[in-house]
């Protein structure tokens, strides 16, 4: 590629738009433009990231025997409500782009396309003898994010590498999810990124068990929770640790006393001179079901931890089919106007006892009758703890379950682990903390689709039986924006050599001098020629605009045609270390074919 014949146009000023780094970097270094709202266009420079990752990508997919396909974008809704993903979807969580056509059916633009492949597998397979198979694609999503952001790290169109596994059994299944786990390994490693596997929440997918693959970046969206030995990594929505020890309480009586001004257990523990670990507190949150009827979940848990929302929704999830519901619309810490829906009275806040009574709900059709009520692992082994007493100002000391007040029947797990707790498979282990971003989710999904959908297939024993599923997903082009946010300096992008656009760039610094650009064709032609591939910037432009561009868009290499040609030798430069050296004409290409070549090894 010659930059004078090139759409080629860098911007000296930060977009407006951007709010992190390579965000930034790529809309300065003409690599993606905004064209409205969560909505890019990637031009030629992106495009030939984008096709590099997707090639690795494809090459790794391939090497496991998946089979590489082209599902449609447009779905009809009938697939996704025989699923039962229709609502949550277009309303719950509301990221289905959807829309009707001239005969007024029912479509939905692809976030994801379970249902589709689903569709595929129920009418192609038939027997055990079939399976299993593995399809994959490479293509656009779209997702109605509510807060689009962050450039492609976020945005409502993308693309993505989606496969889905078929088996007849859990043990064939998990067999493909491991090579799926080294498949993403493989090819995160080749594109040149630091990154950690983790445990992970399977979200609105579905399954009993998934694993993320982070990109380690200090902009990351995810936070991450490891320790040193590497035996444990996890997302903090689905991390598990074991928190400090309770310390012995203090109020070995049981007591009702009067505690002005103590809504916060900060204030409480001071005023009682206590620690927070003998405390339990209530956190009451509003549940609304698919169906409509709203639940009041109350939940205890020690005074010292906090409630994980997503651990907490899984649980919610769970019990929904006993109030006639199958998914959540919304799950909130329910504020004075919300109360006013259904409390029949005001409520205690800040002093609320695990046994709050349920003459506080309205009697409503659309409202449970009673708090449904659940208590963390934390709180259920505490001894003479400290509650609110369901009156402002009041709490009790010295209550016990069993006693005072009545043990929850869900027991659960719902704390959010945090960094400096210790490790659940080895104590001595202190979980610590990096920051990541999303790059790669595979799933464990067995039989959520094929079972509400009917997707069989005949067993040894001419017994039908439901497809066995798997899920793997690679966000191509949020993976190409990330390796930017782990890899730049104050000029800007510095590519892994893997995924560059291009390895090199020929900087002419004068191109009136026949000398200087005699020896840069003949370079250019050269480099390409050896598959190093090469950019000519042949542009009439100072030669200090060149040298900050060429750092600027972050080509891993850098030959210039210079003042030492007169020597018979060009000064090269590496991007990423910026070591600078002449080296003889002859020597050119063939050092920088080794250097390509160790580097996409």
């Amino acid at each position: 590629m010659r930059l004078s014949q090139s759409l080629f146009v860098t911007l000296r000023e930060e977009p407006a738009e951007a709010e992190i780094p390579s965000h930034k970097l790529l809309v300065r270094a003409g690599y993606i433009r905004r064209i409205g709202r969560g909505i890019y266009a990637y031009l030629p420079l992106m495009w030939r990231v984008l096709q590099k990752v997707s090639q690795i990508v494809r090459e790794e997919m391939n090497a496991t025997g998946a089979q590489e396909t082209l599902l449609p974008q447009l779905q009809p809704a009938d697939i996704w409500q025989e699923s039962g993903r229709w609502d949550t979807y277009t309303k719950a969580e509301g990221i289905m782009f959807s829309l009707r056509d001239r005969l007024d059916g029912e479509l939905g633009l692809g976030p994801t396309h379970e249902e589709v492949i689903t569709t595929i597998a129920k009418d192609m397979i038939r027997s055990y003898r079939q399976l299993p198979q593995h399809l994959y694609q490479i293509q656009t999503k779209f997702r109605d994010e509510i807060r689009p952001r962050f450039g492609l790290m976020r945005g409502r169109e993308f693309i993505m590498k989606d496969g889905y596994s078929f088996h007849a059994s859990e043990e064939c299944l998990k067999k493909t999810y491991a090579d799926m786990d080294q498949a993403y390994r493989n090819m995160l490693r080749r594109c040149g990124l630091q990154f950690r596997a983790v445990e992970a929440d399977s979200g609105a997918i579905g399954g009993s068990g998934s694993q993320e693959f982070m990109i380690l970046a200090d902009a990351g969206e995810d936070e991450i929770l490891y320790t040193e030995d590497e035996k444990y990594a996890a997302n903090t929505e689905k991390a598990a640790s074991l928190p400090a020890d309770p310390v012995e309480s203090p109020f070995t009586i049981f007591e009702k006393r009067e505690t002005p001004g103590t809504a916060t257990i900060e204030s409480l523990c001071n005023s009682l001179d206590c620690s927070p670990t003998c405390v339990v507190k209530n956190v009451l949150y509003q549940v609304v079901y698919d169906n409509g009827k709203t639940v009041l979940a109350l939940v205890s848990i020690r005074g010292d931890q906090d409630v994980n929302e997503v651990k907490l929704q899984n649980e919610l999830t769970k019990v929904a089919p006993n109030y006639g519901g199958n998914t959540i619309i919304s799950l909130t810490v329910p504020d004075a106007e919300a109360q006013q829906k259904w409390a029949a009275k005001p409520l205690p806040l800040g002093y609320i006892s695990p046994n709050l009574g349920n003459d506080y709900l309205q009697t409503n059709k659309d409202i449970a009758p009673e708090f449904l009520r659940l208590v963390d692992q934390t709180a259920v082994s505490l001894k003479n703890f400290v509650t609110g007493a369901d009156e402002t100002d009041y709490h009790v000391l010295g209550a016990n379950w069993g006693t005072e007040f009545q043990l929850p029947q869900l027991q659960v797990d719902i704390r959010l682990a945090k960094a400096g707790d210790r490790a659940v498979h080895d104590p001595s282990q202190v979980l610590q903390t990096a920051r990541g971003i999303e790059a790669g989710h595979i799933f464990q999904l067995g039989t959520k689709y094929s079972e509400a959908m009917g997707a069989t297939f005949t067993d040894e024993n001419g017994k039908e039986q439901p497809l066995v599923m798997g899920c793997y997903g690679v966000g191509v082009s949020r993976l190409a924006q990330a390796a930017v946010e782990q890899s730049y300096d104050d000029n800007g992008i510095i590519w892994p050599v893997a995924i560059a656009p291009y390895h090199a760039v020929v900087v002419v610094p004068n191109i009136k001098d026949a000398e200087q650009m005699a020896a840069a064709e003949k370079l250019y032609t050269e480099l390409n020629a050896a598959g190093v591939e090469t950019i000519l910037d042949d542009r009439n432009e100072r030669a200090g605009v060149k040298f900050k561009d060429t750092e600027l868009i972050g080509i891993p290499f850098r030959v210039v045609t210079g003042k030492s040609l007169k020597d018979g030798k060009v000064e090269v430069v590496k991007r990423k270390e910026g070591d600078r050296l002449d080296l003889a004409l002859e020597d050119v290409v063939s050092t920088l074919k080794a250097w390509v070549d160790t580097a996409t090894q």
